[in-house]
């Protein structure tokens, strides 16, 4: 299933310390930081600098640095397994996200719908979601 969204950036307090968590907490859904910018290498970037993470070789989620943050918000990351999310779970509250609903079956959305939700350093709403059944 293809995405519409190609990618999402995201400005953080602290990128290092961002950078970090999402590497840690996204880790178990394959994400890493894949590509990373400065103001020295592209003379144009609006930011100090910029950093990309993403899976299979392919960055779509951005952050970077900023004085005023996104404003909270929810991002919703496809897990392929509920292992993989459970993994999220535990992987996001270890880096230093507190729990915003433990892994679980959601059965309003529709009964296959397994997530986790967390509130990372930025205060913003990570959930990891599979669709499968079991």
């Amino acid at each position: 299933m293809r995405s519409m969204i190609d990618h999402i950036s995201l400005a953080v307090v602290d990128y290092a310390k961002s950078r970090d968590f999402y590497n840690r907490a996204l880790g178990p859904l394959g994400y890493s930081t894949l590509m990373e910018f400065t103001s020295e290498q592209i003379p144009d970037l609006p930011q100090s600098h910029v950093g990309g993470l993403g899976a299979d070789g392919k960055p779509d989620f951005w952050i970077h640095p900023s004085k005023t943050p996104t404003l909270p918000t929810h991002l919703a990351f496809r897990a392929k397994t509920r292992a993989q999310v459970d993994e999220f779970h535990a992987a996001a509250l270890a880096a230093g996200a507190t729990c915003n609903g433990p892994p679980g079956i959601r059965a309003h959305y529709h009964p296959n719908y397994y997530g986790a939700f967390v509130i990372d350093p930025n205060g913003h709403n990570l959930e990891a979601v599979c669709h499968t059944p079991g």
